[in-house]
C-alpha cells in the first residue's frame, strides 16, 4: 500500500477528480458543494464550499445558490436541520426539491408538520 501526501490535487479538466481502483473502476468523487448556515432570523452562512449565497424563500424554505453551476441537475443533495438552542428539539421533516444547475431548494418542517426555520441547517451535494 502507498500513501499519497500532497497539498493540492488538480483535475486536468473542468470536472472534479475521480477516484478509481487499480482496474480503473470509479470508486467515488469529491463533494461538489456544501453549506452550514443559520436558517433562523437573518440567514447567515457559517461556512461553505461552492455556495455563493442562501436565499430565504419563506418560513422553512431556502434556496442554495451554487458559485459554479453544474452541467446538469442530476446530482444528489442531502439536508439536515435542527435547533442548536434546544438539543432535545424533536426531529422534523426535510425535503430537497427544485434541482437546478445553479441552485437547489430545501424545505424544513417540524414534527408537527408546520414550516420551521432551523438554526443548524446543512446541505451536502455530491455529483
Amino acid at each position: 500500500m502507498s500513501t499519497l501526501a500532497v497539498a493540492t490535487i488538480k483535475s486536468n479538466s473542468s470536472v472534479a477528480p475521480v477516484f478509481q481502483n487499480t482496474s480503473g473502476t470509479e470508486m467515488g468523487t469529491l463533494c461538489r458543494a456544501w453549506v452550514n448556515f443559520n436558517g433562523s432570523s437573518t440567514v447567515a452562512i457559517r461556512d461553505s464550499f461552492n455556495i455563493s449565497s442562501i436565499t430565504d424563500v419563506g418560513t422553512g424554505t431556502y434556496q442554495a445558490n451554487f458559485s459554479t453551476a453544474f452541467s446538469d441537475a442530476d446530482y444528489a443533495a442531502v439536508i439536515s436541520g435542527g435547533n442548536t438552542a434546544n438539543s432535545s428539539s424533536p426531529r422534523g421533516f426535510e425535503t430537497v426539491r427544485h434541482y437546478q444547475t445553479s441552485s437547489v431548494k430545501m424545505d424544513f418542517r417540524g414534527e408537527d408538520g408546520n414550516e420551521s426555520d432551523p438554526t443548524a441547517t446543512c446541505l451536502i451535494v455530491m455529483r
